[in-house]
């Protein structure tokens, strides 16, 4: 190749880190509504100006700048970065400096194309020569999703610990509601009260979480649940209880999914969505277990350098897992003490599923690995039945399709998988009636889980 033709990706390693935030206004892609908008407000708590973009306004974008082969939450995003950014430089005309801005987005190691969307990204973003120098700001699987660079080191574990905190209250936020909006007196009702908590615990966090005084944070939350139960229509008979898997965007960014939760409990249903934060405990718990076969290894090979270093390694993440599966509890408990929520599943029992029944390994990676053991812990539990939520040609997701389909059947729980891309399928709704006649069906024959009215 000519010197011309020898392309320079010199930008991906200049422009895609972990910056440092001070004075930058940070802008979060919309992923789970309720955790991002917390999680903003924890990052304000530490003087970090962050927002949660608009989100689907710029799917056309996205849309426009990529294939249709990229994964269907790279086009999204990619649609609500470059959007906002032409909507800011529209706005503010000549005081626009893309220096002001940094793209915040967390990204994954492995062989989920998910690890790739801020590379191509900047790609893209170096295509418009107004936001080459847009910095993206990301954590990554890779080192445990650490903060390192982004913030004072002093600073930055409380950071963590805060921003855990914001996403674990956002997924029981999201569980409130779906626990009750089924059953509401009034039409709305639930929705309003979520929405009205939200501002209230935002304005909670970015005044508490810089401090760790999370208890007083929780005091709202308690106002919330207690409110909750005012509304609740203790006449309406309990309805099938279906739990959702899949991958982690899709299942959880409700314009993507074209608000399959919303739809399923039109007709008929009560819906648990896997949680964000059992991903985050799945990453502390996959390096942990990483780190200890390195130290057997170690071991073997008579390597001591190695062994103290893969032994703090171990040691440390050990101690992250802990302390988020510690704080976990203390939510719930708190909750559950007055109003019965589903709770999240512990990352080495759903482990173990899958060594005793032989189907998958964790040693694989990838949301397969939650997806299929929340599957069959689902069942155990009693629920009526399962849907697999995932972007279309998700490999993690359609091995996880192909592994437990025939699972189920055996089993006799209806399953659906919901594949998403940016169209339509013309015949998801009869898809979903069909699984949710089934799913009332086995509610009469089995029963379900029981949750206090």
């Amino acid at each position: 190749m000519t010197p011309t033709e020898i392309r320079s990706f010199q930008s991906l390693s200049e422009n895609v880190g972990q910056f440092n935030l001070k004075g930058k206004t940070v802008l979060i892609p919309e992923m789970n509504k309720n955790g991002c908008r917390l999680l903003a407000a924890a990052f304000r708590s530490f003087g970090i100006n962050a927002l949660v973009m608009d989100t689907y306004r710029g799917l056309d974008l996205g849309l426009e700048y990529s294939s249709g082969k990229e994964c269907f939450p790279c086009q999204v995003t990619l649609g609500d970065i470059l959007f906002h950014m032409k909507s800011e430089k529209a706005e503010k005309g000549n005081d626009f400096n893309i220096n002001d801005y940094i793209y915040f987005l967390v990204e994954a190691g492995g062989p989920c194309r998910f690890g790739m969307y801020n590379k191509y990204q900047r790609i893209v973003l170096d295509s418009f020569p107004e936001f080459r120098d847009l910095k993206i700001g990301s954590i990554t699987t890779d080192n445990g999703y650490s903060l390192s660079g982004l913030i004072d080191k002093k600073k930055a574990v409380t950071l963590r610990k805060s921003g855990f905190f914001a996403i674990l209250l956002g997924d029981i936020l999201d569980r409130l509601l779906w626990r009750i909006r089924p059953y509401e007196k009034e039409k709305g009702l639930a929705d309003e009260l979520i929405e009205q908590a939200i501002i209230k615990m935002e304005a909670a966090f970015e005044k508490y979480a810089i401090k760790k005084e999370f208890n007083l944070i929780l005091e709202k939350l308690d106002e919330t649940v207690s409110e909750a139960n005012l509304i609740i229509d203790h006449n309406i008979p309990q309805k099938p209880l279906v739990g959702i898997v899949g991958e982690i965007y899709l299942r959880t960014h409700v314009r993507s999914n074209q608000d399959l939760i919303r739809i399923l409990e039109k007709h008929g249903a009560e819906v648990v969505n896997a949680s964000i934060i059992e991903w985050v405990n799945f990453i502390s718990y996959r390096d942990y277990m990483e780190e200890c076969s390195q130290l057997r290894l170690s071991l073997k090979q008579f390597k001591f350098q190695d062994i103290m270093t893969s032994l703090k390694k171990a040691l440390k993440f050990r101690a992250e897992l802990f302390y988020q599966e510690q704080r976990q509890k203390q939510a719930y408990e708190r909750i559950n003490s007055l109003l019965d929520i589903a709770g999240d599943h512990k990352i080495s029992h759903l482990d173990d599923i899958l060594k005793k029944e032989n189907l998958y390994n964790f040693e694989l990676g990838t949301e397969a690995c939650l997806s299929i053991a929340g599957i069959l812990e689902y069942v155990k539990e009693g629920y009526n039945g399962i849907v697999n939520v995932y972007p279309f040609t998700c490999m993690p997701s359609t091995t996880t399709s192909a592994i437990i389909n025939p699972v189920m059947s055996k089993m006799g729980v209806p399953y659906l998988d919901t594949p998403y891309d940016s169209s339509f399928q013309p015949g998801r709704e009869a898809a979903i009636r069909t699984f949710m006649y089934q799913a009332e069906q086995h509610l009469k024959r089995k029963g379900r889980k029981s949750h206090r009215h």
